[in-house]
């Protein structure tokens, strides 16, 4: 790949991953300056859908105490780009990936997800075997409906078989109150966090009153972090994708952020005045949690994609823009776009300051 640093945007070929720093730096900041100074909590952000150290480390900078993965892949991507305090939000089941979690704990304090006893007795095995003390926190189900055990005495019970065992330690607990993030209001949204996460510290307080310390209360999304931050025995928010904010997170779940990720395009053809293809489709942005929308572009009746392709129809037609010219979709859902990147290009006053490699994509195991 040629060496594009410096160069106008308009001159990386296409289709391209691209976030605006700037808009991106001042997301960071806002949701640090919510989770760590107003709200006095530790912020460990998601990297299921930035899958880069290079921005892993940015958030440490800002006060991040370390990142969420949501694959044991990803964490080791992450514990080979330097990052020390991964919390895996999710069961690492079965003999290969148990054998990788406990030897990537040699290197890091990589923290798993359990809900099952056979998944403890399996980790505190290998453990045992590996000579290392794993640290293993009880996923509660505080309305998903997904993973996770039932609040309450069910979070005490495999607490206490998880203390029980010498090469484990019990650090805690987490919840993702998905089911919330879609509330009509911020006020509707408000009521249902406090009630929800009301299941996940009331479980944690039932377990110090059995005697076994919690250390970790994790919880809150990118939709919700300015009201879970705040919920009395919360430790910690793992809200990640709002740094990049897109469609999903303003429409839907009504995120006050600024679109910092966009996918950048060329126009291929003009078929009619009143529509537009051009190179960016389903393989380069996905349309699964809401669809792209043409940056700055008037008239947009509808986008279209197929695999290759995007179909842009207007409302009346229109020479502009032209065949080679270059277009910019703000990115429908991050999480499921990024993935198909090989590299982020960073721009800053419309030039290319830097290209981070995606190196989290295609760690699913």
């Amino acid at each position: 790949m040629m060496n594009i640093i410096g160069c106008p945007l308009e001159e990386i070929d296409t289709p391209a991953l691209l976030i605006d720093l700037d808009a991106m730096e001042r997301n960071i900041a806002r949701m640090s300056r919510v989770i760590i100074q107003e709200a006095g909590i530790n912020w460990r952000p998601h990297s299921k859908g930035i899958k880069s150290p290079a921005i892993a480390h940015l958030l440490l900078q800002a006060g991040a105490i370390g990142v969420t993965c949501a694959k044991l892949g990803e964490a080791e991507v992450m514990v080979a780009g330097g990052i020390r305090n991964i919390l895996i939000a999710n069961q690492i089941v079965g003999r290969q990936k148990v054998e990788r979690l406990v030897n990537l704990r040699k290197h890091a304090d990589v923290i798993s997800a359990v809900d099952s006893e056979e998944n403890v007795r399996e980790i505190a095995e290998a453990a045992a075997r590996k000579g290392v003390r794993q640290r293993l926190i009880v996923e509660v189900n505080v309305g998903i409906d997904r993973a996770g055990v039932l609040p309450g005495e069910p979070v005490v019970a495999l607490a206490k078989q998880i203390a029980s065992y010498p090469s484990l330690e019990f650090a805690g607990m987490m919840g993702w109150e998905a089911n919330v993030l879609s509330a009509p209001s911020n006020a509707e949204k408000a009521r249902q966090v406090q009630e929800t996460i009301a299941l996940l510290t009331d479980s944690a307080q039932r377990c110090r009153d059995a005697g076994l310390p919690v250390e970790i209360v994790s919880c809150g999304g990118s939709g919700d972090y300015w009201h879970t931050a705040f919920q009395p025995g919360v430790t910690e928010i793992q809200g990640g994708g709002g740094i990049f904010c897109d469609i999903t997170y303003r429409e839907r779940f009504h995120v006050p952020h600024e679109f910092a990720l966009t996918v950048l395009a060329t126009v291929t053809s003009r078929p009619a005045p009143s529509r537009i293809i051009c190179d960016a489709g389903k393989k380069t942005m996905s349309t699964d949690g809401s669809v792209p929308v043409p940056w700055g572009l008037p008239d947009v009746v509808s986008l279209a994609c197929s695999a290759e392709h995007g179909k842009i129809e207007l409302s009346e037609p229109s020479a502009a823009p032209r065949v080679g010219d270059k277009l910019r979709f703000i990115v429908g859902y991050g999480d499921t776009t990024v993935f198909l990147h090989d590299n982020f290009y960073g721009i800053r006053d419309g030039r290319v300051e830097t290209v981070w490699p995606i190196l989290g994509r295609g760690k699913l195991q």
